[in-house]
């Protein structure tokens, strides 16, 4: 019989890993939404659901939002997101205004591109539908916790929310890796040749590359503003772990990481690997290579925005962490 999880005491679901120790009842009602388009899905087909599992695939944000709202209605033990980084994204941006603080347990399966959420909570690169209902009937499964950064714009569109945030050189490796997966590289090395290529434009082009001259952005960290001027990179995340052990935020931690990056990078050369081995080198400060760790940012300039690998209009935007989201990952 599938276990249920009632929701945890908020005190004890700040992001810690491992058991979660208030797990009891029956887990019946469990639900699915599946993009049949993802890489791994189209390439591997996946069966169909057992009679008692609850398969929805929405086409679009109206489609997925509907799906939600019956499954709200109804009640949701288990919420199993079949997809990539971009499905996860559009499941859990509506999760508060569909289930609101009510939110089931959820389980990725990684089916995408590139699934960093997915190499972040440490889920087997196979893991497929029946794995995760074999992990919810065990006594004890395991249960990760991450919250979402959540991107709200000043004019009160619909908040998004998300795991990895980018301004500026992140967008231009997007747009590439783009290009690359339609060539057909995918997963870590897709992730790696991007950055790569990226790193190459940024090393070798002059001041005015595309690479080098930055875009625009106003920061705002905890009410304190920072230095104007072009920013070649403003990253955020609430992620502890990316792929092949890079760490430009330094060593794992839990919150909210920031990275900002002056317009052009100065001694990229110098400053890259440092940066991407999480070492702390008090002299890249200096140079416009800033780490931070707050609790909300504010960001404008009207400069594109990537969240989990799509580019969004940028805008006035505020950046914080949203309520923890449990995982089921084993």
């Amino acid at each position: 019989m599938l276990r249920r999880a009632r929701h945890p005491d908020p005190a004890r679901s700040g992001g810690a890993e491992g058991l979660d120790p208030v797990l009891a009842g029956e887990m019946t009602r469990i639900g699915v939404v599946r993009n049949p388009q993802s890489h791994g899905n189209r390439i591997r087909p996946p069966g169909p659901a057992p009679e008692d599992v609850r398969l929805v695939e929405p086409i679009g944000r109206e489609a997925l939002k509907a799906a939600l709202d019956d499954f709200a209605r109804t009640g949701l033990d288990l919420l199993v997101i079949d997809g990539g980084d971009g499905t996860v994204r559009d499941v859990i941006s509506l999760l508060p205004h569909t289930f609101g603080e009510a939110t089931p347990l959820l389980a990725v399966l990684p089916s995408g591109k590139t699934n960093v959420l997915a190499i972040d909570l440490g889920t087997a690169e196979g893991w497929r539908l029946e794995d995760a209902l074999r992990a919810a009937r065990r006594e004890n499964p395991t249960i990760k916790s991450r919250p979402p950064l959540r991107v709200s714009w000043a004019d009160d569109k619909p908040c998004l929310q998300g795991f990895f945030f980018g301004v500026g050189a992140p967008v231009k490796a997007t747009n590439l890796a783009q290009r690359v997966h339609k060539v057909g590289f995918f997963h870590n090395f897709a992730v790696a040749l991007t950055i790569g290529t990226a790193a190459l434009g940024a090393l070798f082009g002059g001041s005015r590359d595309e690479w080098r001259e930055g875009v625009p952005a106003r920061l705002v960290l905890d009410g304190e503003a920072q230095g104007e001027g072009h920013r070649f990179a403003v990253i955020l995340t609430a992620l502890k772990r990316l792929p092949f052990g890079l760490k430009p935020f330094g060593a794992p931690r839990e919150g909210l990481k920031l990275l900002d990056v002056d317009a052009p990078p100065r001694r990229l050369h110098k400053a890259l690997p440092l940066m991407l081995s999480g070492k702390t080198v008090p002299a890249l400060e200096g140079l416009g290579y800033r780490r931070r760790d707050p609790s909300a940012v504010s960001l404008s300039g009207g400069a594109p925005f990537v969240l989990d690998g799509e580019v969004f209009d940028g805008g006035d935007l505020t950046i914080h962490l949203g309520p923890p989201l449990r995982f089921l990952v084993g």
